[in-house]
């Protein structure tokens, strides 16, 4: 069946979670600007409030998803306000280093509850709304899904979770007529890069650089708007990663012999170093008193 909108984003109705920097404001700007109605979800409400003003003053919500009600209650206000849905970009993710033994285990437990059941509650909030035949999911993993670093265990397991939910989701959507594509991304040049690898351990064990070194933004966005237009089941940034991914088990093994020396100084350094998450996140023993507003005050 073709699509009413063509090779176009103009007209789509759009949800991207994790909005208020980074990808999703880049890609939310991007979208706006080209014709699409775009609803905005995220956690720093002030930044957020400025991407929805830079896109229309685009519909917009605090939104954890890692609270389930909350992205229930959120997606529904929405997609009332968009007058429906035809695409849900789960951008929303966190990363922050950990040793896997000796580190924080809650570093793995808000990790997991952001980056897999936040995107499992996303699509499972807006799949009602999507499941039509022109209906679009992507969700955004990453190259670590698939190569595996020191010190990254808890956001690789979250990403490669990501992965298979879409892989899962594609076969459950397909007799909708919607699709369901998977984001694989390198280091960008974004917020989560710089926070992620400017650590003491990551400089122990890589020096000033990142592993594949930092790429520009835009080349990512303009690929994301085209899986978008197009309902790609794949889309990756920098062009080389769609090389990368099915080789993944040599490259693991090629990684593995490079990184072989300085972990052990880069753990230790890691055990005791003090790092945020990329993204701050609503204190757990808080969230049942919290009642953020819907939007910033007039």
């Amino acid at each position: 069946m073709t699509s009413i909108f063509g090779g176009s984003v103009a007209g789509r109705r759009v949800l991207i979670t994790g909005a208020a920097r980074g990808i999703g404001a880049a890609l939310a700007k991007q979208l706006s600007a080209h014709g699409a109605k775009v609803a905005l979800l995220g956690l720093e409400s002030e930044l957020l409030a400025q991407v929805a003003r830079e896109c229309g003053d685009a519909p917009w919500r605090y939104c954890d998803v890692s609270d389930r009600a909350q992205v229930e209650q959120a997606v529904e206000a929405v997609v009332g306000e968009l007058g429906g849905l035809d695409v849900v970009v789960a951008n929303a993710g966190v990363a922050k280093q950990l040793p896997l033994i000796g580190g924080d285990p809650e570093v793995m437990e808000q990790t997991l509850a952001v980056n897999v059941l936040g995107v499992y509650y996303t699509v499972r909030a807006a799949g009602a709304h999507i499941a039509h035949p022109d209906g679009y999911a992507l969700m955004v993993s990453s190259l670590a899904a698939a190569i595996h670093l020191p010190l990254l265990g808890a956001y690789s397991a979250s990403k490669a979770g990501v992965e298979a939910l879409g892989d899962t989701l594609r076969h459950e959507l397909r007799h909708t007529g919607a699709r369901v594509g998977v984001a694989y991304f390198a280091e960008l040049d974004t917020d989560m890069t710089s926070r992620g690898f400017g650590t003491e351990a990551a400089r122990s064990l890589l020096g000033k650089a990142t592993v594949s070194g930092v790429a520009p933004l835009g080349p990512a966005i303009d690929a994301v708007e085209r899986a978008i237009a197009r309902r790609r089941r794949q889309v990756v940034s920098p062009w080389w990663v769609a090389f990368v991914l099915p080789f993944r088990r040599i490259v693991q093994r090629i990684t593995d012999l490079g990184l072989r020396r300085g972990v052990a100084d880069a753990l230790r350094i890691a055990r005791t170093e003090a790092t945020p998450f990329t993204t701050e996140q609503p204190r757990h023993t808080s969230r049942m008193d919290q009642h953020p507003p819907d939007r910033a005050p007039e």
